[in-house]
Parts: structure tokens; sequence; C-alpha cells
């Protein structure tokens, strides 16, 4: 069963709020009984509220996993007044909106990609602390010497796809690991969504899971959080608490989007202050941007000449076949075989951003799993426009293409001069997407297949009344213009 809740829970923690879930789905525990889904909450405050307003959530999970309806139900195993209380405390601040610092270690920055977290010991707190003794989530800071816990790392080595376009970067961070870099100090910079984070992290688990010593002091955090912290330390008069944490408290500095200090001069002096500081320490620093450090506007220069003085690493857009083998890893990861045509179709129509790349192929095996469905090219078509951009612009050639694998006919066929039922709707079909996503007059229609413009109108107004009246005929051709929208545009590989 363990295997199938940590997937439920992957799926949730895509679909719920990353506070919702660390709160309320990451401390429960589960037993499967035939049809029945036993979730065990650390107490009656969380089986109450994750019965009344999360179970539709998990049982949707649930099916997606399992492939078969089943019982959701939610008890309580307690584990105290102590663990009541910090719960309590975990869901005001979750409902507040604030995102608090677990014993001493910032949460991971949102918007990773498919996540896949530890399942948490029973009887657990919903954070990555320990289940005994307080945990601090808000002011006051908590002091140095405190044990601290580790930050629930997402992604490895092991699951990063490497390419040209992030070859580099991936040494880079490897070498940072092994202490083959002659550097301390690592900027990786992309577009959003090409691979940042998950190297980030996997510097991180990495480290913390091979290193000689027994606590490595890690904070991994955005600049934002960065920033908030210290605005909360000067409101607080905790600054030197603040400054001890991040000086002196730490072995492995994780910090993204830097960009975010752009003219915050007060900012920017404790960052460099920070860095300096680490420096002098041997502390190993890690900082990711969208945009190179040449790039950054309104940052002081001896801020800006610290950040350019590590090995710089920019990651770029992945190839096609880079792509492709991340869709592979991913499908494994879900246990399934993706057929060669959706592979292609996916890593041809998403190229800029690998994060809406993966979050397309998990809703297309969902989908296929709630719907008890294959996966075939027409629910991946379907799947995809809601992600793929509208494209005014599509190619005639691609369409011809597409109507002769949608109806299986040659392109003599589809140009003969034919009555068959099926030669007919295959040409009408293409009249109607060269018409609605082409340039092309009537009569250039008309001419591609030898036939006159009245033709061509007529077949139009045949396939809009079969779509209009919502026949048999009529559902089919508006599945197939749905599909023909991501497979016929221009600029196709």
């Amino acid at each position: 069963m363990n295997t199938h809740w940590d997937q439920i829970r992957q799926i949730l923690q895509k679909t719920v709020n990353p506070g919702l879930f660390q709160v309320w789905i990451a401390p429960l525990t589960a037993v499967l009984n035939g049809s029945k889904l036993c979730l065990k909450a650390p107490n009656e405050f969380v089986a109450i509220w994750v019965r009344d307003r999360l179970l539709d959530q998990i049982r949707q999970a649930a099916v997606a996993v399992l492939g078969k309806q089943v019982e959701v139900v939610v008890t309580a195993d307690p584990v105290g007044e102590a663990g009541d209380a910090a719960v309590v405390a975990a869901s005001a601040i979750a409902q507040a909106g604030i995102a608090g610092t677990v014993t001493g270690v910032s949460a991971a920055p949102s918007g990773s990609a498919i996540a896949r977290p530890a399942p948490l010991p029973r009887g657990a707190v919903p954070a990555c602390s320990p289940a005994t003794g307080p945990r601090q989530l808000g002011l006051p800071l908590q002091s140095t010497d405190a044990p601290r816990s580790r930050p629930c790392w997402q992604f490895s080595f092991d699951d990063f796809v490497v390419g040209p376009s992030n070859q580099l970067a991936y040494a880079a961070a490897r070498a940072l690991c092994d202490k083959q870099l002659e550097s301390d100090q690592v900027f990786l910079s992309s577009t959003p969504g090409l691979g940042k984070t998950h190297l980030l992290q996997a510097v991180g688990r990495n480290l913390c899971s091979y290193s000689n010593r027994q606590q490595v002091r890690v904070e991994y955090l955005t600049a934002e959080e960065f920033g908030r912290l210290w605005v909360q330390s000067l409101r607080s008069n905790e600054v030197e608490r603040f400054k001890a944490r991040f000086r002196e408290g730490v072995d492995l500095l994780l910090l993204e989007d830097v960009h975010f200090f752009q003219g915050k001069e007060k900012m920017q002096d404790e960052l460099l202050a920070t860095m300096n500081a680490l420096r002098n320490r041997g502390a190993k620093v890690i900082l990711t941007s969208s945009f190179l450090p040449r790039e950054l506007k309104d940052v002081d220069s001896t801020l800006a000449s610290r950040i350019c003085s590590g090995f710089l690493a920019v990651i770029e857009k992945p190839g096609f076949e880079t792509r492709k083998r991340i869709l592979e890893q991913k499908a494994k990861s879900f246990h399934v075989a993706l057929p060669d045509k959706v592979t292609d179709l996916l890593a041809e129509r998403i190229n800029t951003d690998i994060r809406q790349l993966e979050a397309c192929l998990q809703n297309l095996i969902l989908k296929a799993r709630l719907l008890n469905h294959k996966i075939t090219l027409e629910l991946a078509c379907e799947v995809l426009s809601h992600y793929e951009p509208e494209t005014p612009q599509y190619s005639m050639d691609r369409i011809i293409e597409f109507v002769c694998n949608a109806f299986e006919l040659s392109p003599g066929e589809l140009r003969s001069k034919s009555r068959q039922r099926q030669i007919v709707q295959a040409r009408n079909a293409a009249y109607f997407l060269a018409r609605k996503y082409t340039e092309l007059s009537l009569q250039d229609i008309g001419d591609r297949f030898n036939r006159k413009h009245s033709t061509v109108i007529k077949g139009i107004t045949n396939i809009e009344r079969e779509m209009n009246l919502q026949t048999p005929v009529g559902r089919q051709l508006s599945r197939t213009v749905e599909m023909a929208k991501a497979y016929c545009r221009v600029g196709g590989r």
C-alpha cells in the first residue's frame, strides 16, 4: 500500500494547495483493505478537517492510481496534546497564508515539477521536523544552536535528464558536491521551467546524504523569503539572530530567484555581507535566476561582482531528443509506456518549458486512468490543447497529412474523384481546416484537390451542419478538428 499511497500523495501534491497539503495530507498514513482506503490522522482535529474538505480530492486521486472506486475512511490516531497543539498552530498559519519556517530551515520554493515526497512515519506532525519538541513557525527566529532538520528534497541527480542544453549546469552541480569544482559558488541561469530548482535540490539532497558531517546545516529558500525574514528580524529586534543564522550557521546556502533583490538596496547589503561571511568560512553557495548576472538591473556593483565571482552555468532550452527522454523517464515513474507517436507529439509541441511538458504528461496519464482509456494520439491532442497556445497559421501540407492519418487514406485518394462516404468526409474536413486555419482562398483550396470553389463551400457547409447538430458524424468531426489544432500548426518537426 505504501507505493500506492506515495502515488496518491504525488497527485494530491500537484492538485492541492501546497500549504493545505503540508498541513493536512502529509501527516496521513494509509492502509488499503479491499475496496476501502483507510487513512489515519495524527488526531481527531486533522481527521475531521480532512473528512470535511479534502475527501473528494483524495477519492479522485485514489481512483487515478488504483483504477477503481474506493471508499475513503479517515480516522484519528492521536499523538497527544503536543501533537494537537502543533497541528492547530500549523493550521492557523496555513489558513492565514503565512509561509512559516520549520526548525530553522525554510520551506522549499513552490512551483516544482512532479514531486516525490517521502512518506512520513506514523504519528508524525505535518512538517519536515522531528515529531517531538516545539516547532518554530514564525518569529522569533530560532537560535542557531538549536537542532535543525533537513528540507524535504523532491528531486535528485538520478532523475535529472542530461542533454546538450543542461550538461554544463549538471556537471557543475555534481562537481560542487564532489569537491571537484575550484569555486564554492555556482550561479545557475535559465528561463523558467528548465531545471534550476531540480539541480538546486539535487545538490542539497546529495550533500545532506553523503556528507561526512553528521548534521549538514542547510538553508534552502527563495530570495523573497530571505528578504521577508530579514524584514521580520528588523521589526522584532532579532537582527543579530538573523545574522548568526545565515552567516555563521550555514554550510550550504541554496538561494532561488536572486533577481528579486533588484532595486532593494538594504537587502542587497545584507545579502552581500552574508555571501562574504560564507565565503570566508568556506561554505557553499548556489544562486539561481531567470536572468544572467549582467542582465540584472539596479544591483550594487560590489554585489554584482560577488555574484559573478563564482562559476556561471546557463541552461538552454532542451532539444527534441532530450525532451523525448524526459517524457519517457517521467512516464516510467508513473509505470506507463507511452506510444512513440504520443511521445513525439508532446515533445514537438511543448518545447520551451519542461515544467509545462511534465504537467501535460501527468494530466494525460491521469485523464487516461480516470476514464479507463488507453493513451492514444487523440487523447494526447485533447490534453495538449489546454497547454499549447493557439497558432493562427497552419500549413496546408500538414493538414493533408493529418487528415490522411486520421481517416487512414493516401493523399492520392483524398484528391481523387471518388464519392465514397469516408473519402468525402475526409475531403470536407480538409476543406474546413484549410479555410479556418490558413490564409488560402476558396479557389486555392479547391485547386489543391482538383475541385471548384463551390464544391469547397458545399463541403464546409456540410461539416458545420453535422458539427452543429451533434450527430455521431458531427461529434467525430469535432474531435478531429480539436486534434488538428495540435497537429497541423506551422513549424512542426
